[in-house]
């Protein structure tokens, strides 16, 4: 893995487990930092595409998220693996379903969780079709940021269930949403922390945030006042101090 702020010559810095243990360990588990563990051009450059979150983030994710046990449970973004087998020993034997795209990493997850004994089914795919043949679920989860949740994920989320996704905002930072299904294919529910996350690879490309729901006056905090309406062809953020709603549809911001 690599240490994710780069060097005077914009080389990441390789930490090895065999030849520093020390450094390892320390990298590892510190709380407040995420891990490289895969660049677009190679060891030590190019743009970041895949990380192991710190260690205080995965449990603020997860107590955000709640999963009891039995309860069925997709995640998105299987990275190493290691949120998965937080999610796994939760809930029980073949209660959770992953979804890597990149195959490598897939591959890699698979053998670390299957190394732990844990029956988890991790499919390599992209996660923004979710996986309906498992569904419907009692949680959901992205570890990966979007800028607009997936309509596919609302679809297999049962009523009453809980999706928990970071979300791109203007404020120049993720903002994790837990959402709430209430059935038909929606959901609604608010902003629970700052997060920051990668960007889902069909997310990566700039959208104007009055396409994705956000209120014209958005650029100004506080964030915890705002409230999120998701469901078939629409997204709203609402600012609920002023009673605002700003959204357009799907439909609309597709219009020619």
């Amino acid at each position: 893995m690599w240490w994710p702020s780069p060097r005077e010559d914009g080389l990441h810095s390789l930490i090895d487990r065999d030849e520093r243990p020390n450094a390892w360990l320390k990298a590892v588990y510190s709380p407040g930092v995420a891990l490289i563990t895969q660049m677009e051009d190679g060891p030590a450059k190019g743009a970041l595409t895949s990380s192991i979150s710190s260690s205080g983030v995965i449990i603020e994710l997860l107590r955000h998220l709640a999963p009891e046990p039995g309860e069925r449970v997709l995640e998105f973004g299987t990275g190493t693996g290691y949120t998965t087998a937080l999610l796994a020993t939760r809930t029980g034997p073949g209660s959770v379903v992953s979804i890597e795209i990149d195959t490598v990493t897939a591959d890699r997850a698979r053998q670390n969780l299957d190394g732990l004994g844990l029956d988890v089914h991790v499919i390599t795919g992209d996660g923004e079709l979710g996986h309906p043949a498992g569904g419907p679920y009692d949680r959901i989860v992205a570890t990966a940021s979007v800028r607009e949740i997936p309509q596919p994920w609302l679809d297999q989320l049962r009523p009453g269930g809980v999706l928990l996704a970071p979300l791109d905002s203007p404020f120049g930072c993720d903002l994790l949403v837990r959402l709430t299904g209430a059935g038909g294919g929606s959901a609604r529910g608010e902003f629970v922390a700052k997060v920051d996350f990668m960007r889902f690879r069909g997310q990566r490309e700039p959208r104007p945030y009055a396409e994705l729901g956000w209120p014209e006056n958005a650029s100004v905090e506080p964030w915890q006042e705002l409230r999120v309406e998701v469901g078939p062809h629409r997204q709203q953020i609402i600012d609920s101090a002023l009673l605002r709603p700003a959204a357009r549809s799907r439909a609309e911001s597709s219009a020619p």
